[in-house]
């Protein structure tokens, strides 16, 4: 899904720039309520971990491949604000470092794959989750619905901001059967990828996962004939995995993905490549303005060895998104931090 320089015209891109722009901005304010000391951590590891992730490609269907989004996975586990913020972290470090997605399309793709992707599965994972038994199977199922619904919702936006300023002559009813059909394919991945993380943080911390707040309900007691919530009982902590456990457990499973398992990745181009070259709509691609990157295309230059050099620029690229993504979040931690005494007094 990532959106190269060509594919989109130059006004097009500027307002889809403005857009995302504006989204990040709402939503740095929005992380300072979903952040505190104990999940801003957490936040530079999902970004890292859908930086790792997304590396994975996987076989759909003939000739073609798909991964990992990751909108629905950080809006679940940290927020939608968050989430937001996680994914447009990667977009651009993939941007610089690997000269993956266009730089000048760097609006377009955090419109589409940062924004849309977060909102859309937040919103179906929190009407889910009214609606279904409260317990850790729902935050699951939820997890797994809102997931595949977003790959595809990302495609009908992809599909209307070509439509608006596409820059070759395609039909836009070719384009837009052949996006959404690849792209509900590749969202059983994600939905799946998804719901098992989500799954396995929620069995060991649901205290750190943002949408499983208020899972359990308070146990209610009476006194002088009315129900008052009974005081909380912390899970004993021999019980529960450590937060640097956990971080470190993270860390560790996103390099080893990223340094050794994405050397096994499908080699077929994913679902946009794959429609962009059968439906012709690539002929315009311009030559990225990171081509030069020494990590550029997910290899280290001038390391012959392939599994070598895919595997230290994937672990280079952890490094990165981790440093910088954890650098923003525990920023925007501390500002909350700060503003509470004014907002108190």
């Amino acid at each position: 899904m990532h959106v190269p320089d060509g594919f989109i015209d130059a006004p097009t891109s500027a307002v889809t720039g403005v857009v995302a722009a504006g989204a990040l901005a709402v939503s740095l304010r929005g992380a300072r309520r979903e952040l505190d000391e104990r999940t801003a951590p957490l936040a530079g590891l999902v970004a890292a971990f859908i930086f790792a992730v997304q590396m994975l490609n996987f076989p759909v269907a003939a000739g073609t491949s798909g991964h990992l989004l990751g909108g629905a996975l950080a809006a679940i586990l940290v927020g939608p604000c968050t989430g937001v913020l996680c994914v447009s972290v990667v977009l651009l470090m993939q941007g610089i470092l690997f000269a993956d997605g266009g730089l000048t399309a760097l609006g377009v793709n955090v419109t589409d794959m940062a924004i849309v992707t977060t909102v859309v599965s937040y919103a179906v994972f929190r009407g889910l989750v009214k609606v279904l038994p409260r317990g850790r199977r729902s935050i699951t199922v939820a997890s797994f619905v809102a997931a595949l619904v977003s790959v595809p919702a990302a495609a009908v936006a992809f599909t209307l901001i070509y439509a608006v300023g596409g820059t070759t002559d395609v039909a836009i009813s070719k384009v837009a059967t052949a996006m959404i059909g690849v792209h509900v394919l590749i969202g059983i991945g994600e939905a799946v990828i998804t719901s098992l993380t989500v799954g396995a943080v929620v069995a060991v911390r649901p205290d750190l996962v943002y949408g499983a707040r208020g899972l359990r309900q308070r146990l209610k007691l009476r006194v002088d004939g009315e129900l008052v919530d009974a005081p909380a009982t912390p899970v004993p902590a021999a019980a529960r995995t450590s937060r640097r456990g956990l971080w470190i457990t993270g860390l560790v499973t996103s390099l080893v993905l990223a340094g050794f398992v994405s050397f096994y990745a499908s080699a077929n181009p994913d679902g946009l490549e794959k429609v962009a070259h059968d439906k012709g709509i690539d002929k315009k691609t311009g030559r990225h303005a990171s081509s030069d990157s020494p990590l550029a295309g997910y290899g280290v230059k001038d390391i012959s060895d392939a599994r070598l050099s895919g595997g230290l620029a994937g672990v280079i690229g952890v490094g990165f998104t981790v440093v910088v993504g954890s650098t923003v979040f525990w920023v925007v931690a501390r500002r909350r931090r700060a503003s509470e005494p004014a907002e108190a007094a």
